[in-house]
């Protein structure tokens, strides 16, 4: 018989397979949170309301939890429909014995065991009973958004925000927040996208809060530059950019602004006019953030909306987006990388792994480029694993952007920084284990890259 003790679930060791690993890890896991990307409300953390349970901290707005529930055959109805919190939870740990292997079957666990102080596992059998004290513990004061942020030592965050002149949550957080900054970050994904019904609404809309004429690409550029300038005055420090190709070519202005009027107009753009004017938009975005020492991130790579019925009866952001491999990347993104070359910092984040090589040597050419944390679909310690060790042998890792938590739950905050720490000590201790780097030097690195390169790279230092 063996005499190998069976790892235990979420140990001290959770992937960590090394002493090393877990000497590192022992060396980073109290460094503050810096988390330069994610979508959470900040009315939420700035009213500080207490939440009333454990499906909405946990289900009630994370799409990730959704489509694994539709995986196996859960209803609408106990997902995003008409079932009471209560129902939604009790549907979703009915079924999460069959998540494992998926990240959130990891990342809920650690949420009960860190914010909750619950070791219990969630099975059918556990969930009434996790259900009764999740709700007693919300209640208390400790609880509540702030004192959870607090908790788990996040620093600064930057939330994603389409460009609008009123930010009214983010400034009642710059005047009473003291020990954490919430910064926004300048999303005009709509403003681009032309071939989109959202388009037009924000045109208008842009145009009535600005009183500019956007109309016309003039006009429509002067109230974009007075939303940028108005971000920059409440913080902002980095834009956000979701492209399915990174069209980077250059195109006249007259052309731009002949595409703008025709589908002012109320025409539908063919192919070649959407790329043209996503083109011009982000080169125009470019010169807005190089002038303002903006980080640029471009999240390439994500196909819309492509579970037709789900688009239909949820619309956005519901779980129906999927990656594509055989999108361009390397020519529009070297276009558009070597207009702005030396001239600002640019994060590229990698949807599609195959994506990756082209994204990392892309990088390794350019030394104002930057790769960001695996994105989405690659955010598991597989996938985490993969990037990092395809990094460190093919750029660097020490120029890596660090890790963001593209979160829209507060509570997961601490989880998902968590993992990537581990796994990141986990293949940096492989590396000294095998005689790879000395320990002071693995020390040096991964303190860098789970705080030092991001606080820099976005925060200045």
């Amino acid at each position: 018989m063996s005499d190998r003790r069976e790892p235990s679930f979420l140990g001290e060791n959770h992937l960590l397979g090394s002493p090393i690993a877990c000497t590192l890890f022992e060396k980073i896991r109290n460094l503050p949170i810096v988390d330069a990307h994610n979508h959470a409300d900040v009315s939420e953390i700035v009213d500080n309301r207490p939440w009333s349970d454990f499906w909405q901290v946990e289900g009630a707005v994370d799409h990730y939890v959704w489509e694994m529930m539709r995986r196996r055959g859960v209803p609408e109805e106990k997902i995003t429909g008409g079932a009471s919190n209560h129902e939604k939870w009790l549907a979703l740990a009915d079924v999460f014995p069959q998540l494992v292997g998926n990240p959130i079957y990891e990342w809920i666990h650690l949420d009960l065991k860190r914010r909750f102080g619950i070791d219990e596992v969630i099975r059918p059998s556990s969930a009434e009973a996790i259900w009764q004290e999740t709700s007693a513990r919300l209640a208390e004061p400790e609880m509540r958004p702030q004192q959870v942020l607090e908790a788990m030592q996040v620093e600064v965050m930057c939330t994603t925000d389409d460009p609008t002149v009123h930010l009214p949550h983010h400034e009642r957080a710059r005047d009473e927040l003291a020990q954490l900054r919430i910064l926004p970050t300048w999303r005009p994904d709509k403003a681009m996208n032309i071939e989109l019904d959202s388009w037009r609404p924000l045109v208008d809309r842009l145009g009535r809060e600005t009183e500019f004429d956007t109309s016309t690409l003039e006009g429509f550029e002067r109230a974009l530059t007075a939303t940028h300038e108005y971000f920059r005055h409440m913080g902002c420090v980095a834009s956000d950019h979701g492209l399915t190709v990174p069209w980077g070519h250059r195109v006249d202005q007259a052309k731009a602004a002949a595409v703008h009027a025709s589908a002012f107009a109320g025409h539908r753009p063919d192919h070649d006019d959407v790329a043209d004017y996503q083109a011009y938009m982000m080169r125009f975005f470019a010169h807005l953030n190089a002038d303002a020492d903006w980080v640029m991130q471009l999240h390439i790579g994500a196909v819309r909306d492509y579970r037709d019925r789900l688009f239909d009866t949820l619309g956005q952001d519901s779980g129906g987006d999927v990656s594509d491999q055989q999108i361009p990347i390397v020519e529009p993104l070297g276009q558009f990388l070597n207009t702005f070359d030396g001239r600002l910092q640019v994060v590229l984040y990698c949807l599609d792994p195959s994506h990756q090589p082209s994204l990392t040597t892309v990088a390794r050419a350019f030394p104002s480029v930057s790769l960001g944390v695996p994105w989405w679909f690659n955010d598991s310690p597989f996938g985490i694993e993969t990037h990092l060790r395809y990094i460190a042998s093919v750029d660097l890792l020490a120029n890596s952007a660090g890790m963001v938590t593209d979160s829209r739950k507060l509570i997961s905050f601490g989880s998902r920084t968590e993992v990537f720490r581990r796994v990141l000590c986990d293949v940096v201790g492989e590396m000294a284990e095998r005689g790879r780097t000395p320990i002071p030097e693995a020390i040096d690195l991964v303190t860098a890259v789970a705080y030092d390169r991001p606080k820099a790279l976005f925060f200045g230092g």
